[in-house]
């Protein structure tokens, strides 16, 4: 299983070049059979003007691991997985360290997933609760 899963995460940050993802330093760093973990450093770069993480940050992480979450446990082969709705309830303030992120399936249908995304600080203390609604098309 080891195996396995440094081979799906090395996908999973592989496909991350050159994009957003890489930008926000996103990386990530575990996978299981119903759920996926990304972490992204707090710094200046995603700080808002009074020196704390920024919601949108923390949402676009959140996005980012909910869709990587259903393109690794769908047949990725022949469906494009995209974002239809995202919520975010933002809980607690970060301003320096790192945040990680867990997606974990709520629902799995043929063409609809939720995900619930929990963001916690190296504290393991709760930052935000958010929910990923994606849809699976079928590749042309």
């Amino acid at each position: 299983m080891n195996e396995l899963k440094e081979k799906i995460l090395k996908v999973c940050n592989d496909s991350s070049k050159n994009t957003m993802m890489e930008t926000l330093q996103i990386e990530y760093i575990d996978v299981g059979e119903n759920f996926l973990t990304a972490k992204m450093p707090v710094n200046s770069k995603v700080h808002q003007p009074d020196g704390i993480l920024h919601g949108g940050a923390m949402v676009a992480l959140a996005e980012s691991v909910g869709s990587m979450a259903s393109y690794i446990f769908l047949d990725a082969e022949n469906f494009f997985v995209r974002g239809i709705e995202i919520s975010a309830n933002h809980v607690k303030s970060v301003s320096e360290g790192e945040v990680f992120a867990t997606a974990t399936i709520v629902h799995k249908g043929r063409t609809t997933q939720l995900w619930d995304i929990k963001l916690r600080n190296a504290k393991d203390e709760l930052i935000s609760i958010c929910k990923l609604t994606t849809i699976a098309l079928p590749k042309k």
